[in-house]
């Protein structure tokens, strides 16, 4: 293979990859078309799907050395960088540009990346029609493979920082405890009474009937409950309207873990699924520290 056929074969993989996410984005990729001013639905669609085909004919015809195919990918490329030039001038910068997916923006980056494109495959032809040597080839393996692990690295590294930030996301929140309200921390109730099997938590849910809010968390509840580390009861503040006086339940939804021996461990309101998993893990770092002291 000499140096032309292998930059052809790479520029047209370029435009290939482009028609791809394209076609992969679907409606939210034609939407980005909204950028530039098309908002006409037919039209977008029609645009859309005219430039996916001109980019894979134009990529099968580059590679194939097609004559005049690698100026006319680069007249099109140069269009592209013409477009993005206007849409940052009329101050659209940031919006969805379309180009690599629904994720790329339209940037003075985006656009001088189109007009190297262009200007690659308008070069084309002056690329040396020459074979190197095979110890070439194994250098320009060898940098294509250091380029390739540094990539992988950079990915890697950008990958840790966005798990540690789900990670810090995803914490168990801190439901809402008030001094005032609820069974004291550290305070012994008779609660564990209503509880059967004895497991390390026991964890009350107290509900109201038409609460949305307890509906909406039905699912979570049932999920904590699952833990077979946690005995989890539910008590509807009609039903059990004396222990609601008893414990000065504030109202719904409102959790309470206590430990074997009826030590309440936590307490507190919760909205969300994180805010109950918080109560647990309240009550267990008081478990632990209990048993450290």
């Amino acid at each position: 293979m000499t140096v032309a056929e292998l930059v052809r074969v790479l520029l047209a993989a370029i435009l290939a990859s482009a028609a791809a996410t394209k076609l992969a984005a679907g409606a939210n990729g034609r939407s980005a078309l909204r950028s530039y001013g098309i908002g006409n639905g037919r039209f977008r669609a029609a645009l859309w799907a005219s430039l996916i085909v001109a980019e894979i004919g134009l990529a099968v015809a580059v590679c194939s050395s097609v004559p005049l195919a690698a100026e006319a990918a680069a007249v099109l490329l140069a269009l592209f960088a013409l477009v993005l030039v206007i849409a940052l001038a009329r101050g659209r910068g940031g919006a969805p540009c379309g180009c690599l997916g629904p994720r790329s923006r339209i940037s003075t980056a985006g656009a001088a990346r189109t007009a190297a494109l262009a200007v690659a495959f308008a070069s084309l032809r002056w690329f040396p029609e020459v074979r190197p040597s095979t110890q070439t080839w194994l250098v320009a393996g060898l940098a294509v493979a250091l380029g390739a692990i540094g990539i992988l690295a950079v990915a890697v590294l950008a990958l840790a920082r966005e798990t540690g930030e789900l990670r810090i996301t995803l914490a168990p929140q801190a439901a809402l405890s008030l001094e005032h309200e609820g069974p004291q921390i550290g305070s012994r109730t008779a609660l564990r009474e209503r509880f059967s099997r004895g497991r390390t938590l026991a964890l009350a849910v107290f509900t109201s009937p038409g609460c949305r809010l307890c509906e909406a968390l039905e699912p979570a509840v049932r999920l904590v409950g699952s833990d077979p580390e946690v005995e989890l009861e539910v008590f509807e503040e009609q039903r059990e309207s004396e222990l609601w006086r008893a414990l000065r339940i504030p109202g719904s939804p409102y959790g309470v873990v206590v430990d074997p021996a009826g030590t309440v461990l936590a307490k507190g309101t919760f909205n969300t699924l994180l805010q109950l998993e918080g109560l647990l893990a309240a009550a267990e770092r008081r478990v632990h520290g209990v048993a450290h002291a």
